[in-house]
């Protein structure tokens, strides 16, 4: 098979495919705007308290290691 003959079969199997996709994307229930704002905050809200644990922790075991191990 030469390659002009590749790419000719190819071809209506990548619009199929992309057609494909495009009806299952209209399946899709898509978030309205306000609910992706609303989880986009939530996410970070949830991110950022995280964070503060994490780094409250880390810390804490600094100041562990350092006064088990440094005696300081």
């Amino acid at each position: 098979m030469t390659r002009q003959t590749a790419n000719k079969k190819s071809g209506p199997r990548l619009f199929r495919y992309v057609g494909e996709i495009i009806n299952e994307l209209k399946k899709v229930v898509w978030l309205t705007r306000r609910e992706a704002a609303y989880l986009t905050v939530l996410v970070l809200v949830v991110a950022g308290i995280a964070g503060i644990i994490l780094g409250a922790l880390d810390y804490g075991f600094t100041a562990l290691v350092d006064r088990i191990l440094l005696g300081q």
